[in-house]
């Protein structure tokens, strides 16, 4: 049986460079294979970018990009060992819930048993099965999510970005869908890069942080760390330390 940490791939982007017109950014950095890492950091400061960059949306300028030791500069999005979840879910409004998971295993939907199969076990461990032939506006914000999970899945992929897929739901079904994610993630053990602005969402979840400040790395380290009251400076002014913030979520863990 493969063990839970082979399942995952380390990415490295290694002294990577991209700029929008005058604004640069400057990565230099590792996250663990097999471990939920939460990116964070203020609006405008890389994060978007950092994700686009490893899922190949974005071209660098120098330095490369490498999954599990390889890089991947010059590989397609759709080459990449990567699966992307986006805020908007990235759906097709025209397609069945069944026919948008479908996409993961073929871009054309020809579809084998085998496929069939693992699409129907997808919807059944997100919660959707019975609503396969849905369209996506007959869905909740929550349900959409959850197929766009499902095409994770069927895609099998070890690299999962979240880049703030639940931005725009309530407390309790951002809660409800990072569960998901973690519970997933338990099971596939594949290596999860999650963007957040929110802090509680990376406590719930990551195991490490990544901090972004100015286009760059200002901090990395574990999530137990970054919580316990004294997290890097920048973290902590960045999620209002200075009003008890970071103490106070320091207290949500026990």
């Amino acid at each position: 049986m493969t063990s839970a940490m082979e399942k995952g791939a380390v990415v490295r982007l290694d002294k990577v460079s991209f700029s929008y017109g005058e604004a640069p950014f400057l990565f230099d950095v590792e996250f663990a294979a097999s471990k939920i890492t939460a990116i964070m950091g203020a609006s405008g400061s890389g994060k978007s970018t950092l994700l686009n960059l490893v899922a190949g949306f974005e071209t660098p300028q120098s330095g490369r990009v490498l999954i599990g030791g390889a890089d991947v500069g010059a590989s397609a999005p759709s080459a990449r060992p990567v699966s992307m979840v986006f805020q908007e879910n990235n759906l097709f409004a025209h397609l069945s819930v069944e026919k948008n998971v479908g996409l993961g295993r073929s871009p054309s939907l020809s579809l084998t048993q085998t496929d069939r199969a693992a699409i129907a076990e997808a919807l059944s461990r997100v919660g959707l099965a019975g609503k396969e032939k849905r369209l996506p506006r007959e869905l909740s914000g929550g349900e959409r999510q959850r197929v766009a999970l499902a095409r994770v899945l069927v895609r099998d992929r070890p690299v999962l970005l979240l880049d703030e897929p639940f931005a725009s739901l309530g407390p309790a079904l951002r809660d409800d869908m990072l569960d998901l994610v973690a519970g997933v993630h338990a099971e596939r053990a594949m290596t999860v890069l999650f963007v957040t602005h929110q802090p509680e969402d990376a406590r719930r979840i990551g195991e490490q942080m990544v901090f972004l400040d100015n286009g760059r790395v200002a901090s990395t380290g574990s999530a137990a760390d970054f919580f316990d009251g004294t997290g890097p400076e920048a973290f902590r002014r960045y999620i209002g330390a200075s009003s008890g913030g970071s103490r106070d979520i320091a207290r949500k863990r026990t």
